[in-house]
């Protein structure tokens, strides 16, 4: 390795910004000790956004590569970059956010809750927690996390729950998220990422991620919902429609569904998905009244963190290939896992479509990639989406990285077991 200024600088930038993610709470606090709407006050609660964080130290580090090596070579590394995951994910938050989309969730989910022999509260809860993450296959993960989270922010998030159950509730969310995209060979970033270049494709996915992916997420939101079952059986209740709360109907809702679908079907072409959306911000304007508010803001700061990790994550290649292209079978899966931490796992597995991996090699750092992708808010590019969404939820202290972490250890050894243990057809 002979690193050049450059990636040492990002290397060091990289940990200062997931450094910077442990204190953003500290930062709203003193946020709070300002006058309202200064620009103290405002630029301490910037620094408190998760969503903002990888953005500002990304924007740090070109300011530094502009000083040290001069305005062409730090434009010629950004036009080398591939910002399509950032716009497509601003672009898919934004739609599958939207009233229609979120209603016809619900009702899917409602009615695979009456297949399951429970209660009517716990069967809604262990099927918004198990077809929410698997419509992911479908739709997208940033699509299916946007959609759960909501549902979940609407029913379970706006009761009186305790914090354990909150924290326990929204790792699994983004473990079953990360491991749910993997039924499709166009859903889940981190398979996305190799899908191409190892020629996997559905069938492929299928065989070897998806009944142990499906079983894996069966298996973890059972274990939760018996575990916190009576509390669930105490307060989730369906949302209530205010009067002034007008249902879409179903053409609307196929309209929607068939512009979400264009979108996921050409995501690999900003061009035309940014056309889609174009004429989806249109269909909304002319159908206002059946809409809720875009979530324009949201959506962009969760592009802003996707775009961060980007420009700095890039950057890490000089240590992670080399790392990769060392290990064994079972060290790359649990590697894989555990650096998932402390980087994006679509990331690290386009990084390990780089060195020469045999086939196993290839299962075993997906597998590990999305087993770990509910560890940290970076894991995976989708937990951002439903940290944002659901943030406000845990009050003035925001979301704690530790207690998430600790509580993502249960359903993500619960997807290593599955992933690695079981065998593929």
């Amino acid at each position: 390795m002979n690193p050049s200024s450059e990636q040492i600088l990002s290397t060091v930038l990289f940990l200062v910004a997931i450094l910077h993610t442990f204190f953003v709470s500290k930062f709203e606090r003193i946020a709070h000790r300002y006058p309202k709407n200064s620009i103290a006050q405002n630029t301490w609660h910037l620094l408190s956004e998760v969503e903002a964080v990888f953005g500002i130290w990304a924007f740090v580090f070109l300011i530094f590569f502009v000083i040290n090596s001069g305005r062409l070579p730090a434009l010629a590394y950004l036009e080398t970059l591939n910002f399509n995951e950032p716009i497509f994910v601003f672009v898919i938050m934004c739609m599958a956010a939207t009233r229609p989309i979120i209603i016809l969730a619900e009702k899917i989910i409602i009615f695979c809750s009456k297949l399951l022999p429970f209660s009517d509260k716990m069967n809604f809860y262990l099927t918004t927690m198990i077809v929410g993450p698997l419509l992911g296959s479908l739709i997208t993960e940033p699509a299916a996390m946007t959609v759960t989270a909501l549902i979940l922010l609407q029913t379970l998030f706006s009761e009186s729950i305790s914090l354990k159950l909150k924290y326990a509730t929204i790792a699994l969310l983004f473990v079953n998220v990360s491991i749910g995209g993997t039924l499709t060979h166009f859903a889940a970033p981190p398979v996305l990422m190799v899908a191409r270049t190892w020629n996997w494709d559905t069938l492929f996915m299928l065989k070897h991620f998806g009944y142990k992916s499906v079983l894996a997420i069966s298996l973890s939101t059972s274990f939760f919902g018996w575990l916190f079952r009576a509390e669930l059986n105490g307060i989730i209740r369906t949302k209530q429609t205010p009067d002034n709360y007008l249902i879409p109907r179903g053409w609307k809702m196929f309209i929607h569904s068939l512009m979400l679908f264009a979108v996921v079907y050409s995501s690999h072409h900003p061009v035309v998905f940014l056309g889609v959306f174009i004429v989806f911000l249109g269909f909304v304007s002319i159908t206002e009244k059946y809409q809720d508010q875009l979530k324009l803001k949201q959506s962009l700061l969760v592009g802003v963190f996707l775009s961060g990790l980007v420009i700095l994550g890039t950057m890490q290649a000089w240590w992670l290939r080399p790392l990769l292209a060392h290990m064994s079978d079972v060290v790359l899966f649990f590697g894989a896992t555990a650096l998932t931490a402390i980087t994006d796992n679509a990331a690290l597995t386009y990084l390990g479509s780089l060195a020469p991996l045999s086939d196993l090699s290839k299962y075993s750092l997906v597998a590990g990639a999305v087993a770990g992708g509910g560890l940290t808010v970076i894991a995976n590019a989708p937990n951002p989406v439903g940290f944002g969404i659901l943030r406000e939820s845990f009050g003035h202290e925001g979301i704690n990285p530790v207690r998430l972490f600790l509580w993502a250890l249960i359903p993500t050894t619960i997807g290593i077991l599955c992933l690695l243990l079981l065998p593929s057809f």
